[in-house]
């Protein structure tokens, strides 16, 4: 009986190590990992800096000052996740010209008695990434997003549709030129 007892106070022992040294291998593991990053691992080394003129809006639609909040909402995102610099057309390596192709603005959720409930504003862009150094094409890709908000509320809602649909654009074109993906 006590050579029973013994053994599960070593087990209960052994188990606490374990878990102690699992712990701390997750925690060493965990802080290890949290400086690490993707970002700017695809970019090719030659490319520091990269110019984004004003998008060009070929939609029928022709939303004002959609143009310029796609653009500005890129160069934030570039400057704050800083794997490319932002420059002007003369001194960069790399450009990235953005042609808003079409925005659709459809009835998202029609309830009983045709009654339109939402609508889903959805911005269409193509976007050409060139390494101006070597003087060729990265990628020429759409990239589509949009928002949704309810017709008849307040004004700005619809701004508000447009901003998300922008902001999630501009993600995946930073991703996409950052990571290669």
């Amino acid at each position: 009986m006590i050579n029973h007892s013994i053994n599960m106070a070593s087990y209960k022992s052994l188990y606490r190590i374990v878990l102690i040294l699992l712990f701390s291998s997750l925690a060493l593991i965990n802080f290890g990992c949290g400086a690490y990053s993707f970002t700017g691992s695809s970019v090719p080394s030659h490319l520091k800096t990269i110019y984004i003129p004003v998008a060009q809006d070929k939609s029928i639609a022709a939303i004002p000052g959609l143009r310029e909040t796609l653009t500005d909402d890129l160069i934030q995102r570039f400057i704050n996740d800083n794997s490319l610099q932002v420059a002007n057309a003369t001194s960069a390596d790399a450009t990235l010209d953005c042609i808003i192709t079409s925005v659709t603005d459809v009835p998202a959720i029609v309830s009983a008695g045709e009654q339109i409930n939402a609508r889903k504003l959805t911005i269409n862009v193509k976007v050409v990434y060139k390494d101006l150094v070597l003087k060729k094409t990265i990628f020429d890709q759409n990239f589509s997003s949009f928002g949704e908000y309810v017709p008849g509320q307040q004004v700005n809602e619809r701004e508000e549709a447009i901003a998300v649909a922008v902001g999630h654009i501009s993600e995946d074109i930073l991703l996409a030129v950052v990571s290669g993906w």
